[in-house]
């Protein structure tokens, strides 16, 4: 192997690091985020309009 294979190889190294922690980065800080406000809404979405079909509970 060559100087310059390794040094291609080091760089291509470093590359898919880098694309690891950016993509680390996009799931925990915008898409986690995103999906959790979206369950809980969606969830509370559909407690309200079942409730209003059916009246709150207890009743």
């Amino acid at each position: 192997m060559s100087h310059s294979d390794e040094t291609g190889l080091m760089a291509s190294g470093r590359s898919r690091r880098r694309s690891e922690v950016l993509t680390f980065l996009f799931l925990t800080v915008f898409l986690a985020p995103i999906l959790a406000v979206a369950f809980v809404g969606g969830y509370g979405l559909t407690i309200w309009i079942y409730q209003i079909f059916t009246g709150p509970p207890g009743s």
